[in-house]
């Protein structure tokens, strides 16, 4: 019998017709329980809406002190200046010293103590060659003719992928369904200097930028992590400067492009009028698994090729040529729950054949999280009114088991980019979260055409809101992904013009 704290969802499969036994010629059911999210309306934890306004307290200075600051200066200027400032009787030394002083202490403010806003200059994604695309049906029969796999394990890959929302122009390396195929070093490095220059070609292009203007350079791959590091390849072949300050992630899972993100805000506040560059890719070749354990096969049915260059800076010139804004960024981590720490592993079979383990709670856990991670970030994007009925049903709220008002995340964003894992995770997550299809179309379509490219895949999805031309001058954009630990990180940004379909875009041929 499940228990309280699981949340289980019951499936009936149709099994066919009996075909012998006293019931032959019947029709033949059984009923699945399979682990889903929580139930987001059952209950919130106020940690997390305390933990939200407690972000939100952080920047009071500049909501109140600011304001006032103005008002007193404005109100010092009308009595300064009136229509007999402009005749020279009016001036003395004392008007203008007072005048100036002020004026010093406006600029002092508005330049030293508020932040400098962190912009989005531009982004580029890589677009594999057309030779490198695989249909389905192809990776069973390569699968197949490998001789890496037993039946069940093929099975279990064809009811997979039949089922996960991936579609016939997803890329693969080939060779690594060669029967003799092992991890190889040199293999590896290609595969992600591949990715990661094309990306990173394009979003200079686009930009302008020259490398040597870069200061702050941040790859993030979640397995392959080599020495030299994949962030000391990009400075050798982009030639950077002797001062940039590099950092390699690894081992983050799917989440660490906004990691990468939140780590280049902060050390843009602490380099202003800097550049920042972050890569984010995933090396294939290190992800395959070449085993028959069912727990580990899915990252082959899901994981793809793919990566994505992101260019950042705090340069107050660059708001006009920008297209997003840094608005707000949070992070959630479960490490220290042992489900939730184990759910996503790099670990070796009993055959010793490595390969990255995704457990049957994953879902569950990752729900866990993303509830935390949303009531979190709920105060400081929802509008007054949604947070005021928030409130005013935790305190009138007419018994203790009466569930609490949940807002509406709609009216918080005009656009979604969820990453795109599985096609059950993002019904999932519709459901929780009441979704409409408009606002899950970037998820499902990049996972159709691209599969998951990991912690690259939201900005394949944002590319392909700029695709479509829906990004408009003020819309707010939600980028949302979990990964491996277990974490779950948002980050939104508004749209400071309105972006129109750049020329350099992995959906142009679609």
């Amino acid at each position: 019998m499940a228990t309280k704290k699981e949340y289980l969802s019951p499936e009936i499969v149709n099994r066919g017709i009996k075909e012998a036994g006293p019931d032959a010629g019947s029709p033949s059911f059984s009923i699945k329980v399979r682990r889903g999210l929580p139930d987001f309306l059952s209950s919130v934890n106020l940690k997390y809406v305390k933990l939200g306004y407690g972000y939100l307290m952080n920047h009071s200075f500049y909501f109140v002190g600011l304001p006032m600051i103005l008002v007193v200066f404005g109100a010092l200027l009308g009595k300064l200046i009136t229509w007999d400032v402009f005749s020279l009787r009016y001036y003395s030394q004392g008007n203008i010293l007072v005048f100036l002083g002020f004026l010093c202490l406006f600029v002092y403010v508005y330049l030293d103590l508020t932040p400098c806003s962190t912009y989005l200059v531009d982004f580029a994604c890589y677009l594999p060659p057309d030779e490198l695309k695989i249909t389905k049906e192809e990776y069973i029969n390569l699968a197949k003719k490998s001789g890496q796999f037993n039946d069940a394990a093929i099975q279990f890959q064809h009811r997979v992928l039949k089922n996960s929302g991936l579609g016939d122009e997803t890329y693969l390396p080939r060779f690594i369904f060669n029967p003799s195929y092992k991890r190889d070093l040199k293999v590896g490095r290609e595969e992600a200097a591949a990715s990661m220059f094309s990306a990173v070609d394009d979003v200079f292009a686009a930009t302008g930028v020259r490398p040597k203007d870069i200061r702050i350079l941040i790859v993030n791959c979640g397995i392959l992590n080599t020495t030299p590091s994949l962030s000391a390849m990009i400075i050798n072949r982009y030639k950077l400067s002797h001062r940039i300050q590099s950092f390699n992630l690894g081992g983050m899972g799917c989440a660490a492009g906004i990691t990468a993100v939140d780590l280049a805000n902060d050390l843009l506040n602490a380099y202003p009028g800097s550049y920042a560059l972050i890569v984010s890719t995933e090396v294939i070749s290190f992800t395959w698994y070449g085993g028959n354990d069912l727990d580990m096969l899915l990252p082959n049915c899901f994981l793809r090729m793919g990566a994505a260059a992101v260019l950042l800076s705090n340069r107050r010139l660059d708001q006009w040529r920008s297209k997003y804004q840094l608005k707000q960024l949070v992070r959630t981590h479960k490490g220290v729950d042992n489900r939730s720490f184990k759910s996503i592993q790099l670990k070796e079979d009993s055959q010793g054949i490595q390969g990255l383990s995704v457990s049957k709670d994953v879902i569950e856990v990752g729900g866990h999280a993303l509830k935390a991670n949303i009531t979190t970030l709920g105060p400081l994007v929802l509008p007054v009114s949604e947070q005021f009925n928030f409130f005013k049903s935790l305190i009138f709220k007419k018994s203790s088991s009466s569930k609490p008002y949940i807002p509406d995340y709609k009216l918080a964003f005009e656009h979604v980019c969820i990453l795109a894992t599985s096609k059950k995770v993002l019904d999932e997550i519709q459901k929780n979260l009441d979704l409409s299809d408009e606002y899950m179309e970037a998820s499902r379509k990049k996972l159709e055409r691209f599969g998951n490219t990991s912690s690259s895949s939201i900005w394949y999805e944002l590319a392909y809101l700029e695709a479509k031309n829906r990004i408009k001058k003020g819309d707010r954009v939600w980028q949302l992904a979990l990964g491996s630990g277990l974490k779950c990180n948002s980050v939104v940004w508004k749209a400071v013009r309105t972006v129109r379909q750049p020329k350099r875009n992995p959906w142009n041929d679609n």
